[in-house]
């Protein structure tokens, strides 16, 4: 019986929102400004990040690779109706 392949690259839509759950940290770093290079070249400037509430690791984490981005303009926690404390809203710079 043939192994999965777990190499493969994940097909992700991009339309705004970023569930981190399907993710492995280590692969955040990379991932972030990927997407973001992908929204921005579909006119997505506002993209929701889901990172779960958790203990708060993943949370700060992508803090910190967000005010290392330069195309982030800025970020926030979602409110309540878009995950609370578990998501971020990030705005990004236009070209």
């Amino acid at each position: 019986m043939d192994e999965p392949e777990f190499d493969d690259p994940i097909e992700l839509p991009i339309d705004g929102v970023l569930d981190l759950h399907t993710f492995s940290p280590r692969d955040v770093k990379e991932l972030l400004p990927a997407y973001f290079e992908e929204c921005l070249a579909r006119d997505i400037t506002q993209v929701r990040v889901i990172h779960g509430k958790g203990t708060g690791a993943l949370r700060e984490f992508v803090h910190a690779q967000l005010r290392k981005i330069p195309m982030v303009k800025s970020f926030q926690l979602a409110g309540e109706s878009g995950g609370g404390w578990g998501a971020t809203i990030v705005e990004l710079k236009r070209g």
